[in-house]
C-alpha cells in the first residue's frame, strides 16, 4: 500500500497561490490519503466515478469525522462519455419503519438528549447502496477495484495526522459514554494516537472486506447487518434489518439553471441544496454584483439577502419528492424570485419575521465531507456526503468497526413548530418511516458551453448552500482563480435565526451592516470547499485548508 499512496502529485498550495493545472485527471477531498487513493483509480483507467467511489470509501477510514459506511449524501455525475449526461445519485439515510413524527418530543418540546446523539436518531445508512449504484450504472472498473485500496487502508493501517489526532482526542468526553466508539480510536489501554503513529482498524477491514466480496449485500445483509441491527437495538435504537433489506438508493434527474451564460446542475430533494442555490443566483442576476468589490458592504447585504429570500423558501417547500409535491421547475425559475426579488432595499436588511410570518408560529422562548474529481474525458462527480454531525452518533455497533449517523435530526422534530431561532416544524419534511430527511448537501456541477467547467461542494449543515453559492460568485461575478474563490472569506444567512455570520475576513464590515440593521456574528469557519476548475483542458485545484485538503493529479 505504500507504493500505491507515493506515487503520485499531490498538491497542497498555501492560502491564495496559484496551482498548476492537471492535464489528465484530478482529485480533491479534504484528506490527502483519499485524494491519493481516486488518483491511483484514474490511472489505472478508471473512470470519474470509480475514483469517486474509490475516494468515498477511502475516506471512511481515514476521515472518520464525516467519511462513512453508516451515513448517506448525493453523487451529482456529468458523463461526457455519455453525450453529457448527468445524473444524480440520492442515497440519503431513510428514517426507520417504526419511525413516527413525534418521537423526539417530550411535554411537546423536543427532547436534546433524544435528537442529539445516541440510538434512536439513527437513520438507516446509504452511502454502500449509494456508491455501489453509481459504480454499476456509470462505473468502468470491476466493483472489488475501487473498494480494495479501503480494504488495505483500514486492514494494513495509515499514519494519523495531526488534524485527525486533535479531532479524536477532542472526543475524549463522549467516548466514556460510547465505549466502542473510544475502543475502536484509541490504542490498547485507551491512549489516544498521537501525530506519525499507525492506527490499524481490524473490525472496520472485516466490513468493507464483506463490500468488496459481496457488493452492497454485504452491509445491507448477512453477517454486518445482522451486528449492525443487534447493536443498535441494543442501545434502543429502532433499525431493523427489514429496513436494512429494503433501503435503496434512488437516481434522480438533477435541477438545472442558468446563471449569467453558465448552466448550473444541482441535485435536487431529498437535497435542498441544488433548489436553493438556483433560487439564490436566480435573485442575484437582477444585480451587477461583479462591479462591487468582493468585501464591500453591499455586495454582502445583496448576498445576504438573496440567502435570506431562498432559505425561506426551502423551510416553506422542499422535503423529500417521494412524499411530498415539490414545483421544482416553479422554484428554479426565473420568475418565482421576482417578487421577493422587489422586497431587498439596498439600504436596509430585510426583516427574517416579517419575510416568513406565513410560517413562524412562535417566537423565541456540523460534520459532512465533500469532494470533487474530474477524468481526462471530461467525466466529472461531485460528492457530498455524511455521518451529520462530526462522528454522527458517536455509536459504533460492535464488530462493525464504522460509525453510524444521527441525520434524524434532519427531519423538522416538531410538527407545525417554526419558530425565529430556527426551529422548521413544515410539512414537508416532517418524519416519516421510509422518508429521506431533507439536507443541505450541495454536489454543483457548472457548465460552460455544455461542458464541466466548475466542479464543487461543502460540508457545514445549513452553511453548506451558501458556501457553494459563494465559490459560484466568487469565480463568475468576481473571476477569482479557483484557489483564490475557495480561499475568500464567507458569508452565512440562513433566514432563521435572524443572524448574519461571517467569517474574520469580512470582520472590517461588521459596523456598516450593522448600521443596515442586520445582527452580525464574526467568527468561526464556513464549509470546506473542495473545488475544481476546467479551463482549456487543464484541472485546477481549489484545496480548502479550511480543515487540511488534499489535491491529487497528473
Amino acid at each position: 500500500m505504500a507504493g500505491l499512496l507515493c506515487a503520485v502529485l499531490t498538491t497542497r498550495a498555501a492560502p491564495g497561490a496559484d496551482t498548476a493545472g492537471f492535464a489528465n485527471g484530478a482529485v480533491v477531498s479534504v484528506d490527502p490519503i483519499a485524494s491519493n487513493v481516486g488518483m491511483e483509480i484514474l490511472k489505472k483507467g478508471g473512470n470519474a466515478v470509480d475514483a469517486a467511489v474509490a475516494t468515498g470509501f477511502a475516506l471512511a477510514v481515514t476521515h472518520p469525522t464525516a467519511g462513512n459506511l453508516g451515513g448517506g449524501g448525493f453523487m451529482l455525475i456529468y458523463m461526457a462519455d455519455k453525450g453529457g449526461q448527468v445524473a444524480g445519485i440520492d442515497f440519503r439515510e431513510k428514517a426507520p419503519g417504526k419511525s413516527t413524527p413525534t418521537m423526539f418530543l417530550t411535554n411537546g418540546e423536543v427532547d436534546q438528549k433524544k435528537a442529539d446523539v445516541g440510538y434512536l436518531v439513527i437513520g438507516v445508512p446509504g452511502s454502500v447502496r449509494g456508491f455501489y449504484e453509481a459504480s454499476k450504472r456509470y462505473g468502468k472498473l470491476d466493483w472489488k477495484a475501487v473498494v480494495e485500496p479501503a480494504v488495505k487502508l483500514a486492514r494494513d493501517g495509515f499514519v494519523v495526522d495531526e488534524v485527525l489526532s486533535r479531532s479524536l482526542k477532542g472526543q475524549e468526553r463522549v467516548m466514556e459514554t460510547f465505549a466502542e466508539f473510544g475502543r475502536v480510536y484509541r490504542k490498547a489501554g485507551g491512549k489516544f494516537y498521537e501525530p506519525g503513529e499507525t492506527i490499524k482498524l481490524p473490525e472496520l477491514a472485516w466490513t468493507l472486506q464483506q463490500i468488496y466480496a459481496n457488493g452492497a449485500d454485504g452491509f445491507y445483509k448477512g453477517e454486518v447487518a445482522k451486528k449492525l441491527v443487534a447493536g443498535v437495538q441494543a442501545g434502543g435504537g429502532i433499525i431493523t434489518m427489514n429496513d436494512l433489506a429494503d433501503y435503496q438508493a434512488r437516481v434522480r434527474t438533477p435541477v438545472r439553471g442558468a446563471y449569467r451564460g453558465y448552466e448550473v446542475i444541482g441535485m435536487p430533494p431529498s437535497s435542498s441544496g441544488g433548489t436553493t442555490v438556483i433560487q439564490a443566483l436566480n435573485i442575484l442576476e437582477g444585480y451587477d454584483i461583479g462591479e462591487m468589490k468582493r468585501r464591500d458592504t453591499k455586495a454582502i447585504h445583496l448576498l445576504t439577502e438573496s440567502m435570506r429570500i431562498a432559505f425561506y423558501n426551502r423551510a416553506k417547500y422542499l422535503g423529500d419528492t417521494d412524499f411530498v409535491q415539490v414545483d421544482l421547475p416553479k422554484l428554479t425559475s426565473k420568475n418565482f424570485v421576482k417578487p421577493f426579488r422587489d422586497k431587498i432595499d439596498m439600504n436596509h436588511a430585510m426583516k427574517s419575521s416579517a419575510l416568513g410570518a406565513d410560517i413562524v408560529t412562535r417566537g423565541e422562548g456540523s460534520e459532512t465531507t465533500h469532494f470533487s474529481v474530474v477524468d481526462s474525458h471530461g467525466n466529472a462527480v461531485a460528492n457530498t456526503y455524511t455521518l451529520e454531525q462530526g462522528y454522527g452518533s458517536r455509536v459504533i455497533a460492535p464488530g462493525t468497526g464504522f460509525l453510524l449517523n444521527n441525520e434524524m435530526h434532519d427531519f423538522n422534530m416538531n410538527p407545525g413548530v417554526t419558530d425565529t431561532k430556527g426551529l422548521i416544524g413544515t410539512r414537508p419534511n416532517l418524519i416519516e418511516p421510509g422518508k429521506r430527511m431533507l439536507s443541505a448537501m450541495s454536489p454543483t456541477i457548472v457548465l460552460k458551453d455544455g461542458k464541466p467547467f466548475l466542479v464543487t461542494g461543502s460540508p457545514g449543515g445549513r452553511t453548506i448552500i451558501n458556501t457553494v453559492l459563494q465559490i459560484i460568485v466568487n469565480v463568475v461575478d468576481f473571476k477569482m482563480d479557483v484557489q483564490s474563490a475557495v480561499d475568500e472569506p464567507r458569508s452565512h444567512h440562513q433566514w432563521m435565526p435572524d443572524t448574519l455570520t461571517i467569517e474574520r475576513g469580512m470582520a472590517d464590515s461588521q459596523a456598516s451592516l450593522e448600521a443596515l440593521g442586520h445582527t452580525v456574528r464574526v467568527g468561526g469557519t464556513q464549509g470546506d470547499a473542495q473545488s475544481i476548475l476546467i479551463k482549456d483542458g487543464k484541472k485546477y485545484p481549489g484545496v480548502d485548508h479550511r480543515t487540511r485538503g488534499g489535491a491529487a493529479g497528473y
